[in-house]
């Protein structure tokens, strides 16, 4: 990575972690369960320490009759139902986070998470969560094309399938900034 582009991720006051779907149902279906709630809880602490603010999405599923057609049929396909209890956060939010409901894989559409880090000065995004081929690049991609720094930390993001997050990370490296936990510690505490 340039030093331009180091220059600019590493400003704290211009930064907000978006911790994605990290929610019971989808931990338990993870392959890397225990490494992965490790990095997303160590940056989690240093975004906190670093003021850095951290934004919880949460999956809000529409009723069904108002849920399109086309996610109706991914979910009835992947066999995906939520329960109260499996739509809980794995890692409780603090009352200095914010916590984004949200029906898509996006955390730009139907939301007013733009608004809130566009208000706040933000210009870089880092993610962590699951799943990495849904979620994490449709956000990360929505981020870049509407100007944002976007930072993926690659360890600490996660899927049910291990080859799709594999795929998903090899196509993310040729648009966004790849970083592992340490890599993103290291320079948030230097």
């Amino acid at each position: 990575m340039n030093d331009d582009i180091k220059g600019e991720i590493n400003k704290a006051e211009k930064s907000a972690l978006v911790v994605w779907d990290v929610q019971k149902a989808l931990v338990e279906r993870i392959f890397n369960k225990e490494e992965f709630l490790g990095n997303v809880s160590r940056l989690i602490e240093a975004a906190r320490k670093q003021r850095i603010p951290v934004f919880f999405s949460r999956i809000a599923p529409l009723p069904e009759r108002f849920e399109s057609a086309p996610r109706r049929l991914l979910f009835r396909k992947r066999m995906m139902t939520f329960t109260p209890e499996g739509l809980e956060l794995v890692i409780p939010p603090t009352q200095d986070d914010v916590v984004v409901p949200k029906n898509t894989a996006s955390i730009f559409i139907g939301t007013n998470f733009e608004l809130m880090v566009r208000n706040a000065g933000i210009t870089t995004l880092f993610f962590a969560g699951i799943s990495t081929e849904f979620g994490i690049e449709s956000s990360g991609r929505d981020a870049f094309n509407r100007g944002f720094f976007t930072v993926i930390a690659k360890d600490a993001v996660s899927s049910p399938s291990k080859e799709g997050h594999e795929r998903s990370l090899q196509n993310m490296e040729n648009l966004l900034i790849l970083m592992t936990t340490r890599e993103i510690l290291e320079m948030w505490n230097a």
